[in-house]
């Protein structure tokens, strides 16, 4: 098989949380298991920084290998989802893993694979461990796919544990309460390995600090101890709630075994982009008419986007939107203006809401917009009814973005 076909297998032969959602959910670590002992356990040969949490994770999670890279260390970036190319979600140094890599893992591991029944992240995971192992990485991010305790990542001992922050999404996974969604997340909290917790939220301080101090592990606040503001190349002014848990995450790694200085944070924090290539978090595609998309797709993250456009400057507001079908739409529609001109699209994913029934939602709450076929007949559209002083925003789901950047 050459690249295409070995990725097309991993998507349509194994169960995979972006195409099919429950199903693919794994309640127990055996399989990830098994494939670490299958691989000679490549977990073990490197060192790591794990990082999970409702936003903000993918976002500090590159800003974290960007400062690392500046400071001169062989830098593992393993993320999810990818955008555009698989190979997205296993970097070194910003550099995709190779081609050949992913068709030799596929093909040398295949009949395992099919023995177990493994699903697309299992394997995913195997991947990049095995990949960071062999390259021998100075040390590796590692992002958790969904909650944490049950995430197939969760088979790391890591220098640092960092949770951005909790919110409501994924909820048929992980509960329906901020404690009990704050205990699946802090299952990434090993013993005697410290904690950075992005955001103090009163829902949850006390269920971190009680599992950190189960495990003595020591327990930091980012945004009580972090003072000042840091300048990131990532826009939005959400980032400011990310670069001050990068930073503390950052200390505490420097004081271990990672020394890393103040010129290279500040250095690292405003070439992200640059240092590991991430896209889609409030990124500008033209000007006159101005064009961004954002990859934020919960309430949360909704409400942040929302602050941001209304601190732009517009004549007129264009929202291309689309959401999977698994989204609690009623509790993210009340947080968006009424005042602008939607366009409604279906990802393109079997996931995906269809279009007509996201409208019928928006109409029944008093918003206006009309139905297109597809996320780039909506934005061209937008475009062509855009005056040069317009602001189009794209976004809704990573999906959405995955189709235009």
């Amino acid at each position: 098989m050459n690249y295409i076909d070995t990725v097309n297998w991993m998507f349509k032969q194994l169960p995979m949380y972006q195409n099919q959602g429950k199903v693919a959910f794994k309640k127990d670590l055996s399989n990830t298991i098994l494939l670490a002992q299958h691989l000679n356990n490549p977990q073990l040969k490197f060192k790591s920084i794990h990082v999970a949490g409702t936003n903000g994770k993918g976002s500090t999670s590159h800003m974290l290998a960007s400062v690392l890279q500046e400071a001169g260390y062989k830098v593992g970036l393993y993320t999810s989802p990818h955008l555009k190319d698989f190979r997205e979600r296993i970097k070194i140094n910003g550099k995709l893993v190779s081609k050949q890599f992913v068709m030799g893992f596929i093909k040398r591991n295949k009949p395992f694979f099919n023995t177990h029944k493994l699903s697309f992240f299992e394997m995913t995971v195997g991947m990049a461990f095995d990949y960071f192992a062999k390259q021998n990485v100075d040390i590796a991010v590692i992002e958790v796919g969904l909650g944490g305790r049950l995430d197939s990542t969760n088979i790391i001992t890591p220098e640092v544990a960092v949770i951005t922050n909790i919110g409501f999404d994924h909820v048929q996974f992980l509960g329906n309460t901020y404690e009990v969604i704050a205990k699946e997340k802090a299952g990434i909290v090993k013993p005697k390995i410290p904690v950075v917790i992005g955001e103090t939220q009163k829902e949850t301080t006390d269920t971190f600090t009680t599992i950190a101090q189960a495990n003595m592990s020591e327990i930091y606040f980012a945004d009580q101890l972090v003072k000042g503001s840091y300048k990131t190349d990532l826009k939005g002014s959400y980032q400011k709630h990310n670069t001050k848990t990068a930073v503390q995450a950052l200390k505490i790694l420097s004081a271990k075994t990672y020394p890393v200085s103040k010129a290279h944070i500040i250095e690292g924090l405003q070439n992200v982009v640059k240092n590991t290539g991430l896209k889609g978090r409030w990124q500008l595609l033209q000007e006159h008419p101005k064009v961004v998309c954002d990859t934020a797709h919960n309430k949360e993250g909704l409400t942040y986007i929302v602050e941001q456009l209304k601190n732009e400057s517009f004549q007129k507001l264009h929202m291309v939107f689309g959401v999977v079908n698994d989204k609690d739409v009623d509790a993210i529609i009340t947080l968006l203006p009424k005042e602008a001109t939607y366009y409604f699209c279906k990802p393109n994913v079997p996931r995906g809401l269809n279009a007509t029934l996201l409208q019928a939602h928006f109409i029944s709450n008093g918003f206006q917009g009309e139905v297109y076929s597809s996320v780039n007949n909506a934005l061209a559209t937008a475009k062509a009814n855009a005056s040069i002083d317009d602001l189009i925003y794209v976004g809704g789901s990573t999906f959405v973005v995955a189709e235009i950047v």
